[in-house]
């Protein structure tokens, strides 16, 4: 009989203490991380503010590098501690760990890139973990599940957006060029559309003759449904998808346990057992 390989102790510890927040180590740990991330965070935002980076500088170098170190050794430990390494290195989490650390040892070979290192508050999106707040992910997901089946209709309804900028700037730039600065060439009259389309409205550019002002409140007009409509097919998509969720009822399977089924469910989905007795 081949025997099982040695577990190693070390590694199952370091598993639990950086991969799972229920034990109270591992709570702490990411605490402790957590705390780490929203300084580092704080550091690279005020090297951005000149002043404060010019009489601090050293410091908040030698901040940044520590920090660097300490988030480095802990990307180390959890590649080492997990239990399928390529899944965590590939996974969002493991992605954002991984460039969180690297703008520190590549700004050594080219400067400037430093400000990326803000990629580090996408760490804390952990903190629903942290503080058992997975109902917040649940809803969350189905918000992304609805833009994911309105992708099509979105598509289609900003596709008809370009063309309709690419239309109404080239119009403009017909009425306006001859009297207009601002407006010269059919990309600035482009511009011009997006912005007025999409209600923006910067005023560096307006209309000054009849047909462009006409124009202009055509578009100004369509602007309204330009936040509508895509709005409603989101929030359509997520009525649909809340209400789905709720006409679920907790009907226990015999045989496998499974509980998610529909309310009128006479048999089990996983199984294919039957729900109820007074099913037939």
């Amino acid at each position: 009989m081949k025997e099982s390989p040695p577990r190693n102790d070390l590694k199952e510890k370091l598993y639990h203490l950086i991969f799972l927040a229920d034990a109270r180590a591992g709570h702490r740990f990411d605490l402790m991380i957590t705390s780490m991330i929203i300084l580092s965070v704080a550091v690279v935002m005020l090297e951005s503010v000149t002043r404060i980076n010019e009489q601090y500088k050293d410091l908040l170098n030698t901040l940044e590098w520590i920090f660097t170190i300490l988030f480095t050794i802990e990307y180390a430990l959890r590649i080492y501690s997990a239990r399928n390494r390529r899944k965590y290195m590939t996974s969002f989490f493991g992605t954002v760990d991984f460039l969180s650390i690297i703008p520190s040892y590549v700004s050594l070979l080219v400067g400037g890139i430093q400000p990326l290192l803000f990629i580090r508050v996408l760490r804390l999106l952990r903190v629903f973990r942290i503080f058992e707040m997975g109902h917040f992910v649940r809803e969350g997901a189905i918000v992304a599940n609805a833009l994911k089946a309105s992708r099509v209709k979105i598509t289609v309804f900003i596709s008809f957006v370009l063309i309709a900028s690419v239309f109404t700037g080239a119009i403009m730039y017909m009425a306006e060029s001859k009297y207009n600065p601002k407006i010269q060439n059919i990309p600035e009259g482009i511009y011009w559309a997006i912005e007025t389309l999409t209600t923006v409205g910067y005023g560096d550019a307006l209309p000054v003759t009849s047909v462009g002002r006409l124009l202009a409140a055509v578009v100004m007009i369509l602007g309204y449904g330009v936040i509508a409509v895509p709005t409603g097919i989101v929030t359509a998509e997520i009525s649909y998808r809340v209400l789905a969720s709720h006409s679920r009822k907790k009907f226990k399977c015999p045989n496998c346990g499974n509980t998610d089924h529909l309310e009128n469910s006479i048999f089990c989905h996983n199984c294919g057992n039957v729900l109820r007795d007074d099913a037939f």
